[in-house]
Formats: C-alpha cells, sequence, structure tokens
C-alpha cells in the first residue's frame, strides 16, 4: 500500500468511524477499489490502527467527560461515574469474547468480500431506519442494557455493520435517550481499541518487516484528525434525529457492493 491509498483510506476511516456507515465496510470497499492485496491479518492490522487513531480524536472530543469518570474512580465512591465505569465494562464483555477466541474467523472477513459488506450494510440501514423512529426520552443506559449494547459492538466487529450505527440503535431501541446513548456508544469502544493496540504490540504484530510504517503512519494522522470533524458532528445529528438519511446512504452503498461483486 503506498502513502496516498493510505491518506484515502485514513479519510474515509476517520470521517466513517463516527458515522452509523460503518467505517470497516467502507475500508474494505476502499482497499478493494485501490486494488489493494493485503493479507487479511495485514489488512486486519491496518484497520486496528486506523481504529485506533479515531480511538485517541474520541479521547479530545470527550476529554472532560474521560477526566470526570477518571477523577469519579479516584474517591472510591459508588458515584455516578463509578456507575457509568462498570457499564462501560460490562459493555465490553461480548467484543472481548469475540476478539480472544474468534480473531482467526474474524480476520477472514477482512480480505475483500465486498458482496458480504453490501448485505451488511443493508443491515445496518434497518437498524438506523428502526432508530430513527423511536421516541426521545430522559433514560440512562442500564446494567442490563450495557450487555445487550456490548452484544450489539461484538456483532459490529464485521465490516459492513456500523459500530456506532449498531450500538446507539440498540440503546435507542431499548428506550434509552438519543444524546446518552451517542455518548455511551462513543466512549465504550476506546478500551476496546487500546486493549488490541496492546494485545498487536506485545505479540509483535506492529513490528513485522512487511509493514510499511509510512503509510501506517500517514493513515493514522489523517484518521485521527477527520475523526475529530466527524465525532463532533455525529453528536448533533443524533440529537435532531437524522440517522434515516445514513440508512438510505447504506442501503445505496450496499446495494452499489452486491452489484459490484458480481461484475
Amino acid at each position: 500500500m503506498d502513502s496516498l491509498d493510505a491518506i484515502i483510506l485514513g479519510i474515509i476511516q476517520g470521517f466513517t468511524e463516527f458515522l452509523p456507515v460503518s467505517s470497516s465496510g467502507h475500508l474494505e470497499i476502499g482497499k478493494a477499489i485501490l486494488g489493494d492485496n493485503s493479507l487479511p491479518e495485514d489488512s486486519m492490522l491496518f484497520t486496528v490502527v486506523l481504529h485506533f487513531a479515531t480511538a485517541l480524536s474520541t479521547i479530545v472530543v470527550f476529554r472532560k467527560d474521560i477526566w470526570n469518570l477518571f477523577a469519579g474512580l479516584l474517591k472510591c465512591k459508588w458515584n455516578e461515574e463509578t456507575q457509568f465505569s462498570v457499564k462501560i465494562i460490562i459493555s465490553m464483555i461480548p467484543a472481548m469474547i469475540v476478539g480472544l477466541f474468534f480473531e482467526e474467523q474474524l480476520e477472514s472477513f477482512f480480505g475483500g468480500n465486498i458482496a458480504f459488506v453490501g448485505a451488511m450494510l443493508l443491515v445496518t440501514a434497518l437498524l438506523l431506519w428502526l432508530a430513527d423512529r423511536s421516541k426521545n426520552t430522559g433514560r440512562k443506559v442500564s446494567n442490563n442494557n450495557a450487555l445487550i449494547i456490548g452484544i450489539s459492538q461484538a456483532i459490529a466487529m464485521l465490516p459492513g455493520i456500523s459500530r456506532s450505527g449498531a450500538t446507539i440503535s440498540t440503546s435507542v431501541l431499548l428506550g434509552n435517550d438519543k444524546s446518552k446513548a451517542a455518548r455511551f456508544s462513543f466512549l465504550m469502544v476506546v478500551p476496546l481499541i487500546f486493549g488490541k493496540i496492546a494485545k498487536d504490540v506485545l505479540s509483535g504484530e506492529l513490528f513485522s518487516e512487511s509493514i510499511n510504517y509510512t503509510s501506517l503512519g500517514l493513515g493514522f494522522i489523517s484518521a485521527f484528525v477527520c475523526g475529530l470533524i466527524a465525532c463532533t458532528w455525529m453528536i448533533s445529528l443524533v440529537r435532531k434525529s437524522k440517522l434515516s438519511y445514513f440508512a438510505i446512504y447504506c442501503v445505496v452503498v450496499g446495494l452499489i457492493a452486491i452489484g459490484v461483486s458480481f461484475i
């Protein structure tokens, strides 16, 4: 992968990570268009690094929330921040199980299977359409809700299923407030991404001779910058209930991807 391709894919990741259109699905489509012939495990590694960049942009946008969570935990009391942190931990369990025990099976989906990506985008569209018709409430995410949302996040590890779309839609369909659902969705993925990067560092996967670190770095930077813009924009869109627009977009891209796969 050359530097220009990495920058383009970084821009795609940055703008689509927080929008409910599946960043991993768009990355797979982008790789196919650019003619990337990376092995599934290398393709997966590049995707994880770009997700790490957008996780950092999440920290920047939600720095006050994250600082308040840490401050609340340091008080060692069962306060609102501690309860929220427990919910984040609960939500991580399903994705951790998938990541630890089904990593090889998951990597097999990151080899340019555009028809599969297209089909999953149609699933994402359905979730967004249903969520956009739910009434806004003042309810917070409960512990049981956190586990169900976590299962949605685990399923969304498949390319084409939007992580933010699936988790926000699931949360809203469970009756939770839309803005609270978006905040929870964006924060719940940060520990997982950092955990995955730490695992790859310790296992040596980030130090392979086949890795083009220049391309990886350029992709990282472009994903981080674009992620800062998209994260702020997405919060506003969720509050204004415009998810149906993205549902239409997912249907169009999904059908095109399926159609192209048969050419």
